[in-house]
């Protein structure tokens, strides 16, 4: 019984030390005016990873994540020898004892590339004729060639994509990145999530691909909507003022408090934080999504009227969340899943994101911001090489991404996929090698990041991952 009392009051000391500790943190984190308004405010994680354990070369990173899987074939990937064997069977040497997705045990045909590719910029790097504006932009690219990833099924292979495991219940990358460097953001979430849909058909994305799994519920991505308001109940409900809603929180802030300091339960700390951030938001996300201050030409360049639910206007709302300092944006565009009719699937689907994405490289490098934000295009896995009637299967054995920005050689491509394009041959990377020369881009040593799970340290890149550093400015 005594062991029990000293727990509980070892709890009690540490939860109103912390509490305590918080308070003066916040004081310095937001001004005196903002801590009169409340004496409940509590202070924004600031990352484990201080200093850095590498120079960093970015502070944030814009993830275009093109869900459905692109075809490499028709977009960054071309293969003259596809089309010369067009119609005929694919080789045996390829595909024998290999796992296809809706082509397995069926006849594999050969298929041509559905659209011819051009040299572009100062580089001369290779595009498809399927992109009208991004050839603006060539010379900002590394366009790479030889990704392979491990899960043939979209959910899966979600999954693996974004956490580096095709297991749920894994912690986003995202959230890694914001447990590791924490938000620069006082007044929004520093994982932001967007959506937008066309051209093809859209598979649907789980939220868990933005969740923190094991790590504390603060570190979650949130998901906000593209039109109307960004994030449901963010405006005050009539009769009510900000004050009113101010004194809400405060009461509920301190039954939270002195519950946590009875039971020391980290999820309170982040009810605590989140409901802080809410109340913030409030004013925080209205500015935001107001596009007054953005000139014609700057909706012009990007195709939008503004925030109107498409992905050029998510890319709008991304340039405007980096210069907030949100930490981690993911931008899913779906519509790339083209087992049919992918020549001029894949034409419709391009349209829709093609504007967008190259204004956002445009506005990101006049804006200076550029040169410390990561962009990264990509889907889940490629395409097959053997037709699907007039479409393509699902490929995980070759597909391709583009990174520009943030430390990346632009001008550039790396690696390449067999004369088929089937399996990636040269300078092989894995989904895990691509999050650890994120994390080091951002400052991170992808082996040290780590968080204490049943009895065993986890990290994004679980026991595999290998800095790309060929790619690298």
């Amino acid at each position: 019984m005594s062991f029990q009392r000293t727990q509980l009051c070892r709890r009690s000391f540490l939860g109103t030390s912390a509490c305590g500790l918080g308070m003066t943190a916040l004081t310095s984190l937001l001004g005196d005016d903002a801590h009169a308004e409340s004496s409940t405010d509590v202070p924004r994680w600031n990352g484990l990873v201080s200093p850095r354990h590498v120079a960093p070369k970015a502070k944030r990173v814009i993830f275009l994540y093109m869900a459905g899987g692109p075809s490499h074939l028709e977009t960054f990937d071309y293969r003259p020898q596809l089309a010369k064997l067009h119609g005929q069977p694919m080789p045996e040497s390829f595909t024998k004892g290999q796992p296809i997705a809706q082509l397995q045990g069926k006849k594999l045909t050969c298929m041509a590339p559905q659209h011819p590719f051009r040299k572009c910029g100062d580089s001369g790097i290779e595009i498809s004729t399927v992109f009208e504006h991004l050839p603006q932009v060539a010379d900002e690219l590394c366009i790479v060639r030889s990704l392979k990833t491990e899960a043939i099924n979209h959910d899966p292979a979600h999954t693996f994509m974004n956490t580096g495991t095709s297991i749920s219940g894994r912690p986003a990358i995202g959230s890694w990145l914001l447990y590791g460097l924490g938000s620069a953001s006082n007044n929004l979430p520093g994982f932001i999530v967007m959506t937008s849909t066309g051209g093809g058909q859209s598979q649907p994305i789980s939220a868990r691909q933005w969740h923190s799994g094991f790590l504390p519920g603060q570190f979650q991505g949130v998901h906000f909507n593209s039109t109307g308001d960004p994030v449901l109940y963010v405006r005050n409900p009539a009769g009510v003022t900000d004050r009113d809603q101010r004194d809400v929180i405060d009461v509920v802030t301190e039954l939270n408090r002195q519950r946590q300091a009875v039971t020391a339960d980290p999820e309170i700390a982040t009810r605590i934080r989140q409901y802080e951030l809410a109340f913030r938001m409030q004013t925080s996300v209205p500015t935001l999504m107001d596009l007054s201050d953005e000139t014609q030409a700057t909706l012009d360049m990007y195709g939008t009227k503004g925030a109107d639910g498409s992905f050029g206007g998510n890319c709008l709302l991304a340039r405007r969340l980096a210069e907030r300092g949100v930490r981690f944006i993911q931008l899913y565009h779906r519509g790339w899943d083209h087992h049919g009719k992918i020549k001029d699937g894949i034409v419709q689907t391009v349209r829709h994101v093609d504007q967008g994405m190259t204004a956002l490289l445009k506005d990101l490098r006049q804006r200076g911001l550029l040169d410390d934000t990561l962009v990264i295009w990509g889907g889940e896995f490629g395409r097959t090489p053997m037709a699907q009637g007039d479409g393509r299967d699902h490929h995980m054995k070759g597909f391709s991404m583009w990174m520009a920005g943030g430390g990346i050689k632009g001008g550039t491509t790396y690696g390449s996929t067999d004369e088929l394009g089937y399996n990636a041959a040269e300078n092989i990377v894995e989904i895990h090698d691509l999050h650890a020369t994120m994390q080091h881009l951002l400052g991170i040593d992808h082996e040290r990041l780590t968080y204490r799970y049943r009895g065993r340290d986890f990290r994004l890149t679980d026991v595999a991952g290998h800095v790309v550093d060929p790619i690298l400015s």
